[in-house]
C-alpha cells in the first residue's frame, strides 16, 4: 500500500514560522534640558507637550540580525507663550534576530513590530527622566507605528518625485 502525502483541509502550504529574539536593547543617546529651572517662568505654568518620533533600521553583520533605533524628541512649552519648559531627546536601540519573515515584508516588520516591542521601555525611561528632572512623570500614550511607517513611505515617495522632476528639468 502506497502512502500519500496529503495536507488536510486544503492547507497547501503552512505559513512560515516567524522567530524573533531581542538580543539587546540600550540607550544610545539621552539628553534632558530643564529650561524652566535655568530661565524661570513668569505666571502660571500650563505645559503643552509635543512628541516627535523617527525610526531607523540597520542590518548588522551577523545573519538575521537588525538594529532598530527609535528617536524621540519631547518638547514642553508653556501654554499661551513660546517659552520652553524642557527638552528631552532619546535614541533607543534594540538588536533583534529575526527569521522566517519574507524579504518583501521585512522592512515593514522592522519598522512596525520591533519598535512596538521596545516602546514600553522607552515609555518608562521618559517617565523616569521627566520625574527626575523636576516635572511630573510624562507617561507617553501608545504610538501608532503603522501610521508613522505610512508617513515615512509617503514622504519618501514625495521626495523621489521631486528629485525626478529636478532631474528631468
Amino acid at each position: 500500500m502506497a502512502e500519500e502525502n496529503t495536507v488536510p483541509n486544503g492547507a497547501a502550504e503552512a505559513a512560515p514560522q516567524i522567530k524573533q529574539r531581542i538580543l539587546a536593547q540600550f540607550v544610545r543617546d539621552l539628553s534632558f534640558e530643564n529650561i524652566m529651572a535655568q530661565k524661570g517662568v513668569d505666571g502660571e505654568v500650563k505645559p503643552e507637550i509635543k512628541v516627535e518620533v523617527n525610526l531607523d533600521a540597520r542590518k548588522r553583520g551577523a545573519d538575521n540580525q537588525y538594529e532598530i533605533i527609535t528617536k524621540l524628541k519631547v518638547t514642553s512649552t508653556n501654554a499661551g507663550s513660546d517659552k520652553s519648559l524642557f527638552l528631552l531627546e532619546l535614541e533607543y536601540s534594540g538588536i533583534f534576530e529575526i527569521e522566517g519573515v519574507p524579504e518583501q515584508q521585512m522592512h515593514p516588520y522592522l519598522m512596525i513590530e520591533c519598535p512596538r516591542m521596545t516602546f514600553p521601555f522607552i515609555r518608562r525611561i521618559v517617565s523616569d527622566v521627566t520625574r527626575d528632572g523636576g516635572f511630573p512623570p510624562l507617561n507617553l500614550e501608545q504610538i501608532d507605528f503603522v501610521a508613522i511607517y505610512r508617513q515615512q513611505l509617503a514622504l519618501r515617495a514625495q521626495q523621489q518625485a521631486e528629485q525626478q522632476k529636478t532631474a528631468d528639468a
